[in-house]
């Protein structure tokens, strides 16, 4: 079950390969994940070390947040993959020249997911060629139904 999508990352590039990872959250945070504050738009995954971080995705503490914690909405999460998955990236991303994206949170088992996109930027005609093809099935769908 998705709790936040990222269509913009659907937009902006082509997903080749898709990853599920963990992440190392805070209490405060998983309230907030399971409240719907979460927000991956402006988020991105970067390489640091042998380590993979979701940088700049937002989510928002409750009001109900405790007294003693300062909620930083934006601060660096890590992410959790297995080691082999991480180098695979990290040789993908160094030598491909590939893009880590952030496509969603989900539930799995009860625990808190993000799915990765292993992507390559689009360029603007290719934006414009994957819009003109969805508006041409949805015409194709119209003309369908009205014969």
């Amino acid at each position: 079950m998705s709790i936040v999508e990222n269509r913009k990352a659907f937009h902006d590039y082509t997903i080749e390969e898709r990853f599920e990872a963990g992440l190392a959250l805070e209490g405060w945070e998983v309230k907030a994940i399971r409240a719907g504050r979460a927000q991956l738009k402006e988020g991105y995954v970067i390489i640091r070390g042998a380590e993979l971080y979701l940088i700049g995705a937002h989510i928002t503490a409750l009001p109900e947040a405790s007294t003693h914690i300062k909620p930083d909405p934006i601060r660096n999460r890590k992410l959790l993959l297995r080691a082999e998955e991480i180098s695979k990236l990290i040789g993908k991303v160094e030598r491909a020249g590939y893009t880590l994206v952030p496509l969603d949170l989900h539930y799995t088992r009860g625990r808190i997911k993000l799915a990765l996109g292993l992507a390559k930027g689009k360029r603007q005609f290719d934006k414009r060629a994957t819009e003109k093809e969805r508006e041409w099935q949805r015409e194709k769908q119209r003309l369908l139904k009205h014969s």
